[in-house]
This record gives C-alpha cells, structure tokens and sequence, in this order.
C-alpha cells in the first residue's frame, strides 16, 4: 500500500456507506470518519442551545462554535459534542429530522468542511472517509475515490435494520428520502464525478462491496 492512502467513499443514505468505509478502514489499517456523524453532532449543538432551526444565524452561530470530537478508530465509535457524550442521541429522530437545518446551510457547510479535512489528515497513514460529498468537496484529490449507490427499495430497508424499532416507517423515510431531497440541492451525491468509480451495491453484500474497495486500493498501491 502507499506510505498514505486516503479513500473517499460518497453516496446516499443506506447505499453501504458507513459499514464499507469502516470495515475498509479496518481490513488495511487506516483511520475512518464518518463525516455525517459530524453534521448530527453540530445539530445536537443548536438543539443544545436553544435554537430554532429557522434561525439560521442561530443556526451558524452555535453549529460554529460548538467543540465536536469523535473516535477516528474503525472498531469504536463515540461522539462529543462541547464535552458531552451524545453517540446514541445524534441517530434518534428529533435530531435526524433537524439535520437539514445545518447541511443546507453554506456557512456550517463551509465550516464543517475545514474540520473534516483537517481530521482526515490527522494519520500519517491515511484515512477512509464517508459522506455525501466527500469525493467531490471535502477530498476531490483523494487516490481512490468511489461512490456507492442502491435502489431506493434496498437502502430503505439497510436502514430500517440498522435503526430498528427505534423509528416509524415515517421517520425512516424521512431520514432516508427527504434529506437526500435536501442534500441534493447542494451537492450531487447520485452521479459519479470524473474520477470517481461507480459501485451499485443494490445487489451486493457487504463483504462483496468490501473486497471490491479494498482490491480497488491495492490496485493503486
């Protein structure tokens, strides 16, 4: 493998994102960011401080100033936001359905941007990193950069599993279909960009989908 390799893994809620980056991570040795758990911890930062979602210099002003830290290891996971553990709060439903209220927000965009970059290059031997535009914004100069898709049908029910009983059908949908709808006005996370390998895991395990990453890195290697 190269002395640093950094792999960018793009796409929609439920394509395989978060499972195959961190499993990749795990299997070559590198560190993993989940850079959506960032957009759910600076909503738990306005949520925290009051902050109507409608208030969008609220918004920016405490998303901004909020102090987020989250294990860059592939095998934990815990979120912090200003000191205060919330890892199983940021995937419950109050917060889900305010997470639109940072990510179309350019300012906390822009600002959430700079934290990732600066946490992907924080291992000197290299970081797999997941998001809706990681590969077009957060990382375009990565080596490897891929985006995973899926039939609408299948990533519902990914998340579904992964979320269980913990959400109605509504809420599913809600987190799946609608912050796709309004992600998407911001950033084109459904067409690979030049570069950038198109991997439909619609009919694929997991494992499938990581060899296929982890043959892909070896390859540039």
């Amino acid at each position: 493998m190269p002395r640093r390799l950094v792999i960018a893994i793009d796409g929609p809620s439920g394509s395989g994102k978060s499972s195959t980056a961190r499993a990749v991570a795990r299997e070559l040795g590198l560190s993993y960011l989940d850079t959506g758990a960032m957009y759910r911890a600076v909503a738990v930062a306005f949520l925290d401080a009051g902050v109507d979602p409608a208030d969008v210099p609220g918004v920016i002003a405490a998303t901004t100033g909020a102090t987020i830290d989250l294990s860059l290891d592939p095998d934990e996971r815990w979120v912090r936001v200003n000191g205060r553990d919330v890892t199983d709060e940021i995937r419950e439903p109050r917060v889900s359905q305010h997470v639109s209220a940072v990510s179309t927000v350019p300012e906390c965009r822009a600002d959430l941007v700079r934290r990732q970059r600066v946490l992907m290059d924080r291992d000197p031997r290299g970081c797999v990193a997941e998001g809706r535009d990681v590969t077009t914004v957060i990382y375009p100069d990565a080596p490897l950069r891929i985006l995973l898709t899926a039939a609408p049908r299948a990533r519902l029910e990914r998340r579904g599993d992964e979320l269980g009983d913990r959400v109605s059908e509504a809420q599913l949908r809600d987190q799946v279909l609608r912050r796709d709808a309004d992600d998407s006005a911001l950033v084109d996370f459904t067409h690979a960009a030049d570069g950038v390998h198109l991997l439909d895991t619609t009919q694929l395990s997991l494992d499938e989908v990581v060899s296929t990453v982890v043959a892909l890195a070896k390859e540039i290697s």
